[in-house]
């Protein structure tokens, strides 16, 4: 009788209590230096020759077979004896720091003294699924839990009434892997993302009721629904999923009352629509989500990630100047919006920007105006949560194709941004059928360059 009538008000006092435990009591295994995350995804692999990373060798040599004395590594598609192709960029020195950056992303170039620019990333995903699978989950293969899910485990929620790790993509699409990109694996689905879309009269599916519904009619039916869920879950205790869609429906009920003014930009003053590119067609979707990001971490969302050219369009096997050009175009003013934004409101020191996609993109031409996949060397970004900016962690060769110098696996980033956050990655773990499980799978390094220089 005690267990089956108790189960009433006193769950929920202990649902109410382990939501304050994980909302304040998170064990941090170093000081914090960032208290969010926002990736910008460039979902297809961003070519670092014609924007991070200039190559004058490859422009001289263009035309001509890779050398011998280089190694021609494994792509997707493998054109051997391809010719070089030219990057015909126009690059600019900014700010203080001297930092390279090409005419593709000026607004981002005149934030450079706040970036890392890593030159020496290196993958094992030579195709979209396996290397944006390794970015998100640090492993090529499906089946483990996204970085997200890792950091929403290991720091709960900073706002019991959004979601903790939310993720935006900047078209109706789905990027390659669908949902596993941000699914939490073997931890409890409670872990996996919420997606929301900015670019829709309504960012969060099913958030406001039908017309006629009142709000006490809702609680008599989620009331009815939770004495249901909970029966079921008492005797049948394996299946997380269900424990996930009961934290879901009462996650939900309370951001009725409190997203919708999050996701509501019309709050925000013109200036900053301005700043974001929300006026202009070609940046106003990602302009959007970039904004939507800055409240919700604003708000204490831990984790935001934001694809850009959701479904593999930064893809370039062919036709690289037309196609990068015009994702440059959607893509930079928001961003830089975003970190200025964020600076000029005290939050870019608290939260870390990365901006990167799965791979880079070979020296060599392909179809012969495009570039081919290139795990073995490329360029990603952080900014802000702690990181020193206006400088340039490694290197490439000459010709942009191999990582050579002070390199950095996906697993290196990931234990970096985890540190960044103030989680070690060998001490961050969950028991999984007898096996403690780490999220970089027992390796990766913290590059302290990030922060020491």
């Amino acid at each position: 009788m005690l267990a089956r009538n108790g189960m009433g008000l006193g769950s929920v006092a202990l649902g109410w209590m382990l939501g304050q435990e994980e909302n304040s009591l998170a064990a941090f295994h170093h000081r914090p230096r960032a208290r969010s995350v926002i990736w910008a995804f460039m979902e297809g692999g961003p070519s670092h020759l014609d924007l991070l990373d200039p190559k004058p060798l490859l422009n001289r040599l263009a035309g001509t077979p890779l050398p011998a004395s280089f190694r021609e590594p494994i792509t997707a598609n493998g054109e051997k004896g391809a010719p070089l192709l030219v990057a015909p960029r126009k690059w600019t020195r900014h700010g203080e720091s001297g930092m390279w950056a090409s005419e593709w992303i000026p607004h981002i170039g005149e934030c450079m003294d706040d970036i890392t620019v890593i030159r020496s990333c290196w993958t094992n995903g030579i195709n979209h699924a396996g290397g944006v699978c390794q970015m998100n989950t640090c492993t090529n293969v499906a089946g483990r839990p996204s970085l997200g899910s890792w950091v929403h485990y290991g720091l709960g929620s900073a706002n019991l009434d959004l979601p903790a790790f939310v993720v935006m993509c900047d078209s109706t699409g789905r990027p390659v892997n669908g949902s596993r990109n941000w699914g939490s694996g073997f931890m409890p689905a409670s872990h996996q993302a919420v997606r929301i879309s900015g670019n829709s009269s309504e960012p969060i599916a099913n958030l406001n009721l039908p017309t006629g519904y009142t709000t006490e009619r809702q609680k008599r039916k989620l009331g009815l629904l939770e004495r249901f869920n909970r029966e079921f879950a008492e005797t049948n205790p394996q299946q997380t999923e269900l424990e996930a869609r009961i934290r879901s429906y009462e996650l939900a009920f309370r951001m009725q009352a409190q997203a919708p003014e999050a996701v509501d930009l019309a709050r925000e003053t013109q200036p900053t629509r301005e700043l974001y590119g929300l006026e202009e067609k070609q940046t106003a979707a990602f302009g959007r989500n970039c904004l939507l990001a800055r409240r919700l971490v604003e708000r204490g969302v831990r984790f935001v990630q934001l694809y850009s050219g959701t479904g593999s369009k930064w893809d370039s096997h062919t036709g690289i100047e037309a196609k990068h050009s015009g994702l440059c175009k959607s893509m930079d003013k928001p961003v830089a919006g975003l970190l200025r934004d964020l600076r000029q409101r005290g939050l870019l020191e608290e939260t870390l920007v990365i901006w990167g996609g799965e791979f880079g993109r070979t020296p060599m031409s392909e179809k012969g105006n495009g570039r081919d996949h290139n795990p073995t060397g490329f360029s990603i970004w952080m900014a802000g949560g702690g990181v020193r900016g206006g400088q340039v962690i490694g290197a490439t060769d000459e010709l942009g194709l191999y990582a050579i110098e002070d390199r950095m696996h996906v697993k290196d980033i990931h234990t970096s941004i985890l540190r960044l956050l103030g989680l070690d990655n060998m001490k961050l773990t969950y028991d999984h059928k007898g096996r403690l499980e780490r999220p970089t799978i027992n390796e990766g390094r913290f590059n302290r360059r990030l922060i020491e220089g």
